[in-house]
């Protein structure tokens, strides 16, 4: 039996987009030297508020994160091109990579709390 609750819900779609965040990034990186490679990603925080706001507004009240339409990155542009075509910046993904893993990392710290809330809440009464 799995029981979901909104809070759930949207803590399972936060760490779904830290983890694309991450594979995005880590994607950049082991393209840093593919002549013509242009630099993929995607606006975290916008696309985290757009997934909340479809599943705030679904008929039931909570539409399961699963049932989200993929999120797609794309180019990202205003970023200094190589001579070879290449736009990937180390400096700019190193920082991505720190950002995606903080995200994660507070991801399943919060879901944690959840859970143990929930564990206490169930066992308040053997105490």
């Amino acid at each position: 039996m799995q029981i979901t609750t909104p809070v759930t819900e949207a803590l399972n779609r936060y760490l779904d987009l830290s983890s694309l965040e991450l594979k995005v990034t880590a994607q950049n990186m082991a393209n840093v030297d593919t002549p013509g490679y242009r630099t993929e990603g995607f606006d975290f925080a916008a696309e985290m508020s757009h997934s909340l706001d479809r599943m705030n507004s679904s008929e039931s009240g909570s539409m399961s994160a699963a049932s989200l339409p993929p999120v797609h990155p794309g180019a990202v542009e205003g970023l200094l091109e190589r001579p070879d075509g290449n736009n990937v910046s180390m400096d700019r993904e190193g920082m991505k990579m720190a950002e995606a893993q903080l995200q994660f990392r507070s991801g399943v710290e919060l879901l944690k709390h959840v859970f143990t809330r929930e564990l206490d809440a169930i066992h308040e009464d053997q105490k």
